[in-house]
């Protein structure tokens, strides 16, 4: 069984980098999902595939990985460039404003 280590992308709707810090160890499918005929909900038998483990660093994921005996990709990150403003929102308020602020 082959894992998957990652750190997750950033949420797209909303702009903070919450539970993205942190290293996810997902297990693969191991069957197809299937459609139930009354519902029309889609299951699985398998219960690994719910699985995401969480650790503070990517050492300690791969080392997890090899003490279960797990065969483990890992895939980098993306490096997101800063979103800093010079003042930004401060500036609305700001008591040295060259112009006056209005809507």
């Amino acid at each position: 069984m082959r894992v998957r280590i990652y750190k997750p992308a950033r949420n797209a709707m909303q702009s903070g980098i919450a539970r993205t810090k942190e290293w996810v160890l997902v297990y693969p499918a191991a069957d197809a999902r299937e459609i139930d005929p009354l519902m029309g909900w889609t299951s699985s038998d398998d219960t690994q595939s719910q699985v995401r483990l969480r650790f503070e660093t990517r050492k300690q994921a791969e080392d997890y990985a090899r003490e279960m005996g797990l065969d483990f990709e890992v895939t980098e990150p993306h490096a997101r460039a800063a979103n800093i403003r010079p003042r930004g929102y401060g500036e609305n308020f700001a008591t040295d404003r060259r112009a006056p602020w209005t809507h």
